[in-house]
């Protein structure tokens, strides 16, 4: 018994993902490793709390990498892919 999937994403998720398959990966990895950099930096002038603020900005850049990635193989344009197959 084969079964089949019926659910159907949201317009609004539908732009997002249209949106954000447009930017390419490497740009959260990039911008993860900015805020790194930055938060570093900040440490050395002694602004730690600034410091703290920018480097926690580094796994939310990593999550929306994820995301990106995953829109690109498994979101609706893979689905109306194989449709169209």
């Amino acid at each position: 018994m084969i079964l089949e999937n019926q659910n159907t994403e949201g317009a609004t998720a539908k732009a997002i993902e249209e949106q954000t398959s447009k930017l390419p990966s490497d740009l959260f990895l990039y911008a993860s490793l900015a805020a790194m950099g930055t938060s570093l930096t900040l440490k050395c002038l002694g602004k730690s709390h600034n410091a703290l603020f920018v480097g926690q900005w580094a796994a939310p850049f990593l999550l929306l990498g994820i995301y990106n990635k995953l829109v690109k193989l498994e979101g609706h344009d893979a689905q109306d892919k194989n449709e169209n197959v």
